[in-house]
């Protein structure tokens, strides 16, 4: 069952909120990788004094929510014909639509040629290249998982979960439940991107939000993460 909604205005912004209540002492506000904002308030508190609390912080929820607009995908439209350029791992490759009786997709030198006996069916070709993708997602992120968890790991943190899907508003996030979500479409992202957005989530199984703790541990552990990100909007927004 999914906790109340409720909404409050500010300027001419208004933001929804979901209450959810626990055994706790304080009431705490936080802002999920898909602009969700929840607030976590102690058994029986007034409702009241929870739309108080959102007011107070409205300025600092608008920000935050502003600030995950830059895992937002803004592909182009692609038609999925040779010639076209698609990129993996970062690097531009040309699509190269080869006639033939089976179905593959293989990465040779600068191509990703895709051999279908319809080479005419724009469609499917996308769909060719959208689950060679989603093949080579599942094998390099999890790899990618573990080359980024050792600083966690001595903090007592296991591997969480990992699940790849087709994300439209974000390239990952890290569930309440604490399992770590990637866009597929990341994997036409660098090594060095795919990194960033992983550590940045795994930052949360220590701090929940984007505060200042949160912004130190991200730079102890990654310090030139500001660099990385700033390549990641280059090459996919």
């Amino acid at each position: 069952m999914s906790p109340p909604s409720q909404t409050v205005t500010y300027g001419a912004d208004t933001i929804r909120y979901a209450v959810q209540y626990s055994d706790r002492k304080s009431l705490d506000i936080s802002v999920h990788p898909d602009a969700q904002v929840v607030v976590t308030a102690p058994t029986g508190a007034d409702p009241g004094t929870i739309e108080d609390r959102v007011k107070h912080r409205a300025r600092w929820i608008l920000k935050q929510q502003q600030y995950f607009t830059q895992f937002a995908p803004r592909t182009p439209p692609r038609c999925y014909i040779s010639g076209e350029t698609h990129l993996y791992l970062g690097r531009q490759y040309r699509l190269k639509v080869v006639p033939a009786a089976d179905t593959a997709v293989k990465l040779i030198g600068g191509y990703i040629r895709i051999y279908t006996p319809h080479p005419e069916n724009a469609d499917h070709t996308r769909q060719l290249l959208e689950h060679w993708y989603l093949n080579r997602a599942q094998l390099k992120f999890p790899d990618r998982l573990q080359a980024c968890l050792p600083p966690f790991t001595r903090r007592g943190h296991a591997a969480p979960p990992l699940h790849i899907r087709r994300l439209t508003r974000r390239w990952g996030s890290l569930t309440a439940t604490g399992t770590l979500i990637l866009n597929r479409d990341l994997i036409r992202a660098s090594t060095r991107a795919i990194d960033y957005v992983i550590t940045h989530e795994l930052c949360h199984l220590v701090y929940p939000d984007h505060g200042r703790d949160f912004v130190e541990l991200l730079t102890r552990t990654l310090p030139d993460w500001e660099t990385r990100k700033h390549r990641l909007e280059q090459q996919l927004c």
